[in-house]
C-alpha cells in the first residue's frame, strides 16, 4: 500500500509539471509521515545525512572547473586543435566537433557544458564550410553527451556513491567506451559527408599541428592532472576535483588570461547555482530510494526475477529499456539514486561487474540527454542554434543510434569496459 502511495503521488506531480526534486522530495515525505514513524524533523537531517558524502564534495569542483574552462578560450584552442589533426577529412568540421567534444568532456566532465563550448563556436563554421544543417546539429548536441561518460563524470561521481563503488575504477571505466564511441560517430560523419561528394583535402603540416597542440596545451594537460593524479595515487578523485578547479582557475587568470578577475563572481554564482540544483536532486531521489529500502523493495525485485530464472543476458536488456525510457523523462542523477539500488542487487547476483553495470547505466543517461521529451542537451542546443526542438530531434538521430549501437557492444562485451581498470587497479 504505501509503495503504491508513493508512485501514485511521485507520477501525478511529475504529470502536473513539478520539477523533479519537488516530485521526489514531496511524494517520499507523505509516504514517510504516513507509513512510518519518523517525524518531520527527522525526515530533513535524513536529506542532510544523506549527501554528507565526501565522494560527493567533488562535484562542485568538477562544475567550477568546468565553468572556468567554458567560459575562457580554452574550447576555441581544443577545436582548432581537433581541426588540425582531422579537418582535411571528408566531413572534417563535423568530425572537429566530436573530436573536440571528446576532449573537452575529458576536461569539463559535463555534457551542458561540453554542448555549449564547442557548439556555440562549430555550429555556424559547419555550415559556412557547406555542410547541411542537420551535419551542424546532429553533431553538436551528440558530441556533447559523451560529457558524462568520459572521466571526470559528475554522474559517475553519483552512481559510485550510491553503489558504494571506486570512482578510480568508474573513471579508468569510461575511457575506452567513451573513445570507442566517439569514434563510432566520427566514422558515421565520414562515410556520410563522402555519399555527399565532400572531398579530402592536403592535411596541415606537422609543425602546424604542433603549434595548436601547444596553444591548447594548459587546457589539455587538465586531462592528465585528473587522470594522471588519481591513477597515480597522488590524490582521490575528490582531492581531483579540487586540483582541477584551481589549475582551470590558475590557467584562465594568469595564462590565457581569458578570464578577468571581475568576471569571477558570475562564474562562481553559475558554478553555485548548478551545484545546488543537482545536490538537491541528490537529497531528495536518496531520500526516495531509502524508502524503497526500508520497504524492502529491492529485494523483493532481486527474489522476483530470480524466481523467474531471468538470464544476465535477458535481464541487461530489460535494464536497458527501462533506463532508457526513464531517460527521457528524468534527471541522470535522480535517475541513478532510485533505479541503482533496485537494480545492482540484481546485477550482482547474475554475475554482472558492478563497474560494468556503472558504465551501462552511464550511457543510458548518455541516450536521456538526447531524447525526448526531457533531454537537456536537445534545448541546450536548440538554444544555442535557433532551431525548433523537433528539428534538433529529427537531425540528431543518425548520431544518437550510434551511441545505442555502441551501448548495446558495451553491455554484452564488458571487457570493452573492465579491460582498463582491471588493468590498472586489478579485479
Amino acid at each position: 500500500m504505501s509503495i503504491t502511495v508513493l508512485f501514485i503521488i511521485f507520477t501525478f506531480l511529475l504529470v502536473i509539471g513539478a520539477p523533479i526534486a519537488i516530485s521526489l522530495g514531496a511524494s517520499t515525505f507523505i509516504a514517510l509521515i504516513g507509513f512510518t514513524d519518523i517525524s518531520p524533523i527527522e525526515i530533513s537531517s535524513m536529506m542532510f545525512e544523506k549527501i554528507e558524502s565526501y565522494s560527493l564534495m567533488a562535484i562542485p569542483m568538477f562544475i567550477l572547473a568546468g565553468n572556468l574552462l567554458s567560459k575562457g578560450s580554452s574550447a576555441k584552442r581544443i577545436i582548432e586543435f581537433a581541426k588540425s589533426l582531422v579537418g582535411h577529412l571528408p566531413g572534417g568540421l563535423p568530425m572537429s566537433a566530436i573530436f573536440a567534444s571528446i576532449i573537452f568532456a575529458a576536461v569539463s566532465g559535463s555534457s551542458p557544458a561540453t554542448v555549449v563550448a564547442i557548439g556555440s563556436i562549430m555550429f555556424g563554421a559547419i555550415q559556412e564550410a557547406g555542410y547541411p544543417k542537420k551535419y551542424a546539429i546532429g553533431t553538436v548536441a551528440t558530441a556533447g553527451s559523451l560529457g558524462i561518460l568520459i572521466p571526470p563524470s559528475i554522474v559517475m561521481i553519483v552512481y559510485g556513491v550510491t553503489a558504494e563503488q571506486s570512482i578510480g575504477k568508474l573513471f579508468m571505466a569510461g575511457v575506452i567506451p567513451g573513445i570507442m564511441i566517439g569514434i563510432m560517430m566520427m566514422i558515421i560523419t565520414y562515410i556520410g559527408a563522402k555519399r555527399l561528394g565532400f572531398k579530402r583535402t592536403k592535411p596541415k603540416p606537422f609543425k602546424y599541428r604542433l603549434k595548436k597542440m601547444g596553444d591548447a596545451l594548459w587546457a589539455l594537460f587538465t586531462i592528465i592532472i585528473v587522470i594522471g593524479g588519481i591513477y597515480g595515487g597522488i590524490f582521490t578523485p575528490t582531492e581531483a576535483a579540487t586540483v582541477a578547479a584551481v589549475w582551470a582557475l590558475f590557467i584562465s587568470l594568469f595564462i590565457y588570461k581569458d578570464i578577468k578577475l571581475k568576471e569571477l563572481y558570475k562564474v562562481f554564482l553559475e558554478s553555485a547555482k548548478t551545484t545546488s540544483m543537482i545536490m538537491f536532486i541528490i537529497a531528495n531521489a536518496m531520500l526516495f530510494a531509502h524508502f524503497l529500502t526500508i520497504e524492502n523493495v529491492p529485494q523483493m525485485i532481486t527474489n522476483g526475477l530470480l524466481a523467474m530464472n531471468v538470464s544476465q543476458v535477458m535481464f541487461l536488456l530489460l535494464v536497458n529499456i527501462l533506463l532508457f525510457f526513464a531517460g527521457d523523462f528524468m534527471e541522470p542523477s535522480a535517475i541513478i539514486m532510485i533505479m541503482v539500488p533496485l537494480l545492482l542487487p540484481v546485477a550482482i547476483s547474475l554475475g554482472v561487474d558492478p563497474i560494468h553495470f556503472g558504465i551501462i547505466v552511464t550511457i543510458n543517461m548518455e541516450l536521456g540527454m538526447i531524447t525526448p521529451p526531457v533531454g537537456l542537451n536537445l534545448f541546450v542546443t536548440s538554444g544555442i542554434t535557433g532551431t525548433s526542438l523537433k528539428d534538433v530531434i529529427v537531425y540528431s538521430l543518425p548520431w544518437s543510434m550510434t551511441i545505442l549501437i555502441g551501448l548495446l557492444l558495451v553491455t554484452y562485451i564488458p571487457q570493452i569496459s573492465l579491460w582498463l581498470p582491471y588493468l590498472m587497479y586489478g579485479k
